[in-house]
C-alpha cells in the first residue's frame, strides 16, 4: 500500500472531501487497484448467515455454504471472514472446546463433517482468502452455565467465568484463561491452511447500565497496587493481542506460510473531548474506556497485520461521521505498515434511521470518499446473507460503481 507524507495526506483529504460534496454521488472507479481488500463477514452465531437452520442435513449445509462463497465471487470479493469460534465452541473437531450448537441444535454434538476444512478448501478453490473469525471471550448469549454441555471448559473451570448483562464470558483478567483461549484459536491455524485469524469487537463486554462486572477477585490477585482497574483491564487485553500476534508469527514461520492477524473494532477509539488524539466524534462507546481495547496502540505498535474499524455510520452523521472516522484511521495507520480496511454496515442499507441509509448509493459513496485516502486498502461488508440477498440494491451499486474487475486481497 502506497504511503505519503502527512502534508500530502492533508491535501488529499481536503480534495477528497470537497469532490464528494460537489459530486454528491459515487463515481465509477476507473483503474481499480490490483490489490484491494474486498471482504464479507460470514456469521454463524445464532445462525445469522449460515447455516440457515441447525436442522439442515450436512449436504444441505454444504450447499448453502458453497452458495455464499459463489456469491462472494460473483460480487468480485476476494476474502471471507468465516466465524468459526463464536461462543467458546468450534466449527471443527477441536480438542479444546465443544462443537458449536448452531450446526446441529445441540452443543457438543458431532455434525458428521468438518465445516472449517470444507470452507477452507472451497474458498481456496475459488481463489478466495479465508480468515478464521474468532470471538476471544464470549461463552454464551445466556447466563446459565447449566445449559452448556457437561464437559465444557466453562463448567470444568467455573472460576474462569463471569456473568454479566445476561451473558457468560471468560474472565480476561486470568492468565490461565488468556493462555487457554489463545491455544483454542491457534488449533485452527495448526490444523488448516487459513489465511488469517480475525478478532471482532468483543473484548471486555459492552457496558450494560446498572450492572457491575465482578472481576474483583482477579484484580486483587493479579492487579498492581499502583494501577487502576481500568488500566489493568486494558493491560489484559493488550497482552492477549500482543501474545496472539507473536504466536501467529511463530506458527507461520514453522509452517512456512504467513497467517495474517487482524481485528475489527468498534470504530471510535476515543472521542476528542476525552483525548486530544481521539476522533472528533461524540460516540457513547469508546473502545479504550468501555471495552478496554487500546486499538490505536495495537496499530501504532505494529501488533496487527490489519485493522477493520466498523465505521457503521453514514457520511454526515453528527455523533460519528464517516467522513471524520476514515481520515482519523488513515492518520492512525500512516507509516505503521498495518493495513487499513473499512468495515461497512451493508445490513443497514435501505433502512430509515438515519435517513441517509434510505439511499442505496450511500455505501457506494463511502467507497468514493475512502479512495481519497491511500492508506485505505479496501472494505469489508456485514454480512454474507445481505451481500447475497441485497434487498436494497446497495451491494449491486457498489459492484457496478467500484468493482469493474477482480482484485487480489
Amino acid at each position: 500500500m502506497r504511503r505519503m507524507t502527512r502534508r500530502g495526506f492533508a491535501v488529499t483529504a481536503l480534495g477528497a472531501a470537497s469532490s464528494l460534496l460537489t459530486a454528491g454521488a459515487a463515481a465509477p472507479a476507473a483503474g481499480a487497484a490490483r490489490r484491494e481488500m474486498r471482504g464479507m463477514w460470514l456469521a454463524t452465531v445464532a445462525n445469522l448467515d449460515w447455516p440457515s437452520s441447525a436442522r439442515l442435513t450436512p449436504a444441505e449445509q454444504q450447499r448453502e455454504l458453497r452458495g455464499l462463497l459463489d456469491t462472494a465471487v460473483a460480487r468480485k470479493l476476494n476474502t471471507v471472514f468465516f466465524q468459526v469460534r463464536s461462543t467458546a465452541d468450534a466449527l471443527w473437531p477441536s480438542p479444546y472446546e465443544p462443537w458449536a450448537q448452531y450446526l446441529t441444535g445441540q452443543q457438543g454434538r458431532d455434525p458428521g463433517w468438518d465445516p472449517l476444512d470444507f470452507a477452507v478448501r472451497e474458498a481456496h478453490r475459488r481463489d478466495l482468502e479465508l480468515h478464521a473469525w474468532c470471538n476471544p471471550y464470549r461463552i454464551a448469549n445466556h447466563d446459565d452455565p447449566g445449559r452448556l454441555v457437561a464437559n465444557h471448559p466453562a463448567r470444568r473451570h467455573p472460576k474462569w467465568v463471569l456473568s454479566y448483562g445476561g451473558k457468560l464470558y471468560y474472565n480476561p483478567g486470568l492468565p490461565e484463561v488468556r493462555a487457554f483461549v489463545q491455544d483454542a484459536m491457534l488449533d485452527a491455524v495448526r490444523r488448516y491452511p487459513v489465511d488469517g485469524v480475525h478478532f471482532d469487537d468483543y473484548f471486555y463486554p459492552y457496558p450494560v447500565a446498572g450492572r457491575h462486572l465482578d472481576d474483583d477477585a482477579a484484580f486483587q490477585e493479579y492487579g498492581s497496587d499502583s494501577e487502576s482497574r481500568d488500566a489493568w483491564r486494558r493491560d489484559n487485553i493488550n497482552r492477549l493481542v500482543h501474545e496472539m500476534a507473536g504466536k501467529l508469527r511463530d506458527e507461520g514461520e514453522r509452517r512456512g506460510r504467513r497467517v495474517r492477524f487482524g481485528v475489527s473494532p468498534f470504530a471510535v477509539w476515543r472521542n476528542h473531548a476525552t483525548d486530544p488524539q481521539g476522533s472528533r466524534t461524540q460516540a457513547g462507546v469508546q473502545t479504550y474506556d468501555d471495552l478496554y481495547a487500546d486499538t490505536r496502540r495495537w496499530v501504532r505498535e505494529g501488533w496487527l497485520d490489519y485493522i477493520v474499524p466498523q465505521v457503521y455510520w453514514p457520511l454526515g452523521t453528527k455523533a460519528a461521521d464517516y467522513a471524520e472516522l476514515v481520515p482519523w484511521w488513515a492518520r492512525t495507520v500512516d507509516g505503521t505498515g498495518v493495513d487499513l480496511y473499512i468495515g461497512e454496515a451493508l445490513y443497514k442499507a435501505g433502512g430509515t434511521e438515519p435517513v441517509a441509509w434510505k439511499d442505496p448509493a450511500e455505501i457506494s459513496r463511502h467507497l468514493t470518499f475512502a479512495r481519497g485516502y491511500p492508506q485505505v486498502g479496501g472494505h469489508v461488508y456485514f454480512s454474507a446473507k445481505v451481500v447475497a440477498k441485497d434487498p436494497s440494491g446497495a451491494m449491486a451499486r457498489v459492484v457496478r460503481d467500484h468493482y469493474a474487475s477482480a482484485a487480489r486481497a
